[in-house]
Protein backbone atom coordinates (compact mmCIF):
# COMPACT_ATOMS: atom_id res chain seq x y z
CA UNK A 1 0.00 0.00 0.00
CA UNK A 2 1.34 3.26 -1.17
CA UNK A 3 2.01 5.98 1.49
CA UNK A 4 0.04 9.21 1.22
CA UNK A 5 1.45 12.53 1.96
CA UNK A 6 -1.07 12.64 4.79
CA UNK A 7 0.03 9.56 6.46
CA UNK A 8 3.81 10.53 6.19
CA UNK A 9 2.74 13.70 8.41
CA UNK A 10 1.07 11.88 10.57
CA UNK A 11 3.71 9.56 11.09
CA UNK A 12 6.21 13.11 11.52
CA UNK A 13 4.09 14.27 14.06
CA UNK A 14 3.67 11.18 15.90
CA UNK A 15 7.69 10.71 15.94
CA UNK A 16 7.86 14.61 17.29
CA UNK A 17 5.49 13.73 20.20
CA UNK A 18 7.29 10.76 21.18
CA UNK A 19 10.91 12.68 20.85
CA UNK A 20 8.83 15.69 22.85
CA UNK A 21 8.10 13.54 25.95
CA UNK A 22 11.15 12.03 26.06
CA UNK A 23 13.48 14.50 25.61
CA UNK A 24 11.10 16.12 28.46
CA UNK A 25 11.10 13.53 30.91
CA UNK A 26 14.68 11.93 30.42
CA UNK A 27 16.52 14.45 28.89
CA UNK A 28 18.54 14.67 25.47
CA UNK A 29 21.63 12.40 26.73
CA UNK A 30 19.12 9.24 27.59
CA UNK A 31 16.32 9.32 24.43
CA UNK A 32 18.03 7.04 21.77
CA UNK A 33 16.04 6.81 18.80
CA UNK A 34 15.39 3.23 19.15
CA UNK A 35 13.43 4.34 22.74
CA UNK A 36 11.83 7.07 20.54
CA UNK A 37 10.41 4.50 17.69
CA UNK A 38 9.36 2.45 20.50
CA UNK A 39 7.44 5.31 22.03
CA UNK A 40 5.98 6.22 18.83
CA UNK A 41 4.78 2.68 17.76
CA UNK A 42 6.89 2.33 14.92
CA UNK A 43 10.77 1.30 13.54
CA UNK A 44 13.58 3.45 13.38
CA UNK A 45 12.91 2.98 9.37
CA UNK A 46 9.96 6.03 9.55
CA UNK A 47 12.19 7.60 11.66
CA UNK A 48 15.14 8.31 9.33
CA UNK A 49 12.51 8.80 6.34
CA UNK A 50 12.07 12.25 8.17
CA UNK A 51 14.93 12.56 10.52
CA UNK A 52 18.74 12.21 9.16
CA UNK A 53 20.14 12.26 13.02
CA UNK A 54 18.66 12.75 16.58
CA UNK A 55 20.08 16.30 16.24
CA UNK A 56 17.67 16.75 13.26
CA UNK A 57 14.86 15.25 15.91
CA UNK A 58 16.36 17.73 18.50
CA UNK A 59 16.18 21.02 16.22
CA UNK A 60 12.08 19.65 14.98
CA UNK A 61 11.88 19.64 18.52
CA UNK A 62 12.68 22.78 19.51
CA UNK A 63 11.52 24.27 16.81
CA UNK A 64 8.03 24.36 19.22
CA UNK A 65 9.63 26.88 21.21
CA UNK A 66 11.40 28.76 18.66
CA UNK A 67 9.02 29.57 15.98
CA UNK A 68 6.32 30.90 17.82
CA UNK A 69 8.74 33.49 19.49
CA UNK A 70 9.97 34.51 16.06
CA UNK A 71 6.41 34.83 14.77
CA UNK A 72 6.21 36.82 17.88
CA UNK A 73 9.04 39.16 17.29
CA UNK A 74 7.91 39.89 13.82
CA UNK A 75 4.55 40.56 15.33
CA UNK A 76 5.92 43.04 17.83
CA UNK A 77 7.97 44.83 15.14
CA UNK A 78 5.23 45.67 13.47
CA UNK A 79 3.78 47.93 16.02
CA UNK A 80 6.87 49.68 16.24
CA UNK A 81 4.26 53.06 16.44
CA UNK A 82 2.91 51.81 19.76
CA UNK A 83 6.11 50.74 21.52
CA UNK A 84 4.45 50.54 25.04
CA UNK A 85 1.27 48.15 23.56
CA UNK A 86 4.25 45.95 21.59
CA UNK A 87 5.86 45.20 24.70
CA UNK A 88 2.87 44.43 26.76
CA UNK A 89 1.52 42.13 24.02
CA UNK A 90 5.31 40.52 23.97
CA UNK A 91 5.28 39.69 27.71
CA UNK A 92 1.98 39.21 27.63
CA UNK A 93 1.92 36.39 24.96
CA UNK A 94 5.91 34.72 26.23
CA UNK A 95 3.97 33.92 29.65
CA UNK A 96 0.89 32.59 27.93
CA UNK A 97 2.51 30.63 25.51
CA UNK A 98 4.65 28.46 28.75
CA UNK A 99 1.12 28.69 30.91
CA UNK A 100 -1.02 27.57 28.51
CA UNK A 101 1.05 25.48 25.22
CA UNK A 102 1.98 22.18 26.55
CA UNK A 103 4.56 21.81 23.34
CA UNK A 104 6.06 25.03 23.73
CA UNK A 105 6.83 24.92 27.66
CA UNK A 106 8.59 21.48 27.11
CA UNK A 107 10.02 22.40 24.37
CA UNK A 108 11.84 25.24 26.30
CA UNK A 109 12.23 23.04 29.09
CA UNK A 110 14.43 20.97 26.95
CA UNK A 111 16.67 23.25 25.81
CA UNK A 112 17.10 24.89 29.26
CA UNK A 113 17.02 21.93 31.84
CA UNK A 114 17.05 18.43 29.54
CA UNK A 115 19.89 19.03 27.32
CA UNK A 116 23.91 19.08 27.57
CA UNK A 117 24.64 21.64 24.87
CA UNK A 118 27.13 20.83 22.73
CA UNK A 119 29.35 21.45 19.46
CA UNK A 120 27.27 18.51 17.99
CA UNK A 121 24.33 21.13 18.51
CA UNK A 122 25.66 23.91 16.78
CA UNK A 123 23.22 24.61 14.30
CA UNK A 124 20.48 25.06 17.34
CA UNK A 125 22.67 27.20 19.60
CA UNK A 126 22.90 29.34 16.35
CA UNK A 127 19.15 29.44 15.66
CA UNK A 128 18.17 30.10 19.64
CA UNK A 129 21.64 32.85 19.88
CA UNK A 130 20.22 34.50 17.19
CA UNK A 131 16.76 34.47 18.44
CA UNK A 132 18.19 36.34 21.76
CA UNK A 133 19.55 38.84 20.19
CA UNK A 134 16.51 39.81 18.04
CA UNK A 135 14.61 39.96 21.12
CA UNK A 136 16.64 42.26 22.75
CA UNK A 137 17.32 44.37 19.53
CA UNK A 138 13.56 43.99 19.71
CA UNK A 139 12.97 45.67 22.60
CA UNK A 140 15.30 48.13 22.89
CA UNK A 141 14.01 49.30 19.42
CA UNK A 142 10.74 49.81 21.51
CA UNK A 143 12.67 51.21 24.52
CA UNK A 144 13.96 53.94 22.44
CA UNK A 145 10.43 54.63 20.90
CA UNK A 146 8.59 55.29 23.80
CA UNK A 147 11.46 57.12 25.26
CA UNK A 148 11.17 59.55 22.25
CA UNK A 149 7.21 59.80 22.87
CA UNK A 150 7.86 60.58 26.50
CA UNK A 151 6.20 57.14 27.12
CA UNK A 152 8.61 56.36 29.87
CA UNK A 153 10.49 58.77 31.72
CA UNK A 154 13.67 56.61 32.12
CA UNK A 155 17.03 57.88 31.24
CA UNK A 156 18.81 54.14 30.91
CA UNK A 157 20.68 53.01 27.85
CA UNK A 158 17.74 51.40 25.42
CA UNK A 159 20.95 49.03 24.87
CA UNK A 160 20.70 48.00 28.68
CA UNK A 161 16.97 47.88 28.73
CA UNK A 162 16.59 45.91 25.85
CA UNK A 163 18.87 43.30 28.00
CA UNK A 164 16.79 43.71 31.19
CA UNK A 165 13.75 43.10 29.12
CA UNK A 166 15.05 39.46 28.20
CA UNK A 167 16.82 38.51 31.36
CA UNK A 168 13.94 39.33 33.49
CA UNK A 169 11.55 37.18 31.01
CA UNK A 170 13.99 34.66 31.01
CA UNK A 171 14.62 34.65 34.69
CA UNK A 172 10.82 33.97 35.46
CA UNK A 173 10.85 31.31 32.68
CA UNK A 174 13.48 29.28 34.00
CA UNK A 175 12.64 29.65 37.42
CA UNK A 176 9.04 28.51 36.95
CA UNK A 177 10.57 25.71 34.49
CA UNK A 178 12.92 24.48 37.38
CA UNK A 179 10.02 24.24 40.06
CA UNK A 180 6.98 24.54 38.53
CA UNK A 181 5.08 23.89 41.88
CA UNK A 182 6.64 27.20 43.40
CA UNK A 183 4.14 29.66 41.71
CA UNK A 184 0.96 29.75 39.48
CA UNK A 185 2.42 31.09 36.66
CA UNK A 186 -1.25 31.82 35.39
CA UNK A 187 -2.00 33.85 38.41
CA UNK A 188 1.22 35.23 38.88
CA UNK A 189 1.27 36.60 34.86
CA UNK A 190 -0.44 39.88 35.52
CA UNK A 191 2.02 40.21 38.67
CA UNK A 192 5.22 40.23 36.72
CA UNK A 193 4.07 42.17 34.22
CA UNK A 194 3.04 45.37 36.45
CA UNK A 195 6.75 44.88 38.01
CA UNK A 196 8.45 44.70 34.44
CA UNK A 197 7.05 48.34 34.40
CA UNK A 198 8.63 49.19 37.73
CA UNK A 199 11.90 48.24 36.55
CA UNK A 200 12.10 50.84 33.96
CA UNK A 201 10.61 53.52 36.32
CA UNK A 202 7.32 55.65 35.90
CA UNK A 203 5.28 55.15 32.89
CA UNK A 204 3.52 58.19 31.58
Amino acid sequence: MRRTKEDAEKTRQTVLDAALMLFSRDGYSLTTLSRIAKEAGCSRGPIYWHFQTKDDLYEAVLAYSQEPLEALVAECQGMGNRPVDAMNHFIERWLGLLANNRKYRQSFEILLNKTELTDAMNRTLTRERQLTRSIIALFQTLMEQAQKDGQITTEEAPEDLGLLSYTYLMGITQTWLFSPRLFSLKQQAPFFQRRFWRLLGDRN
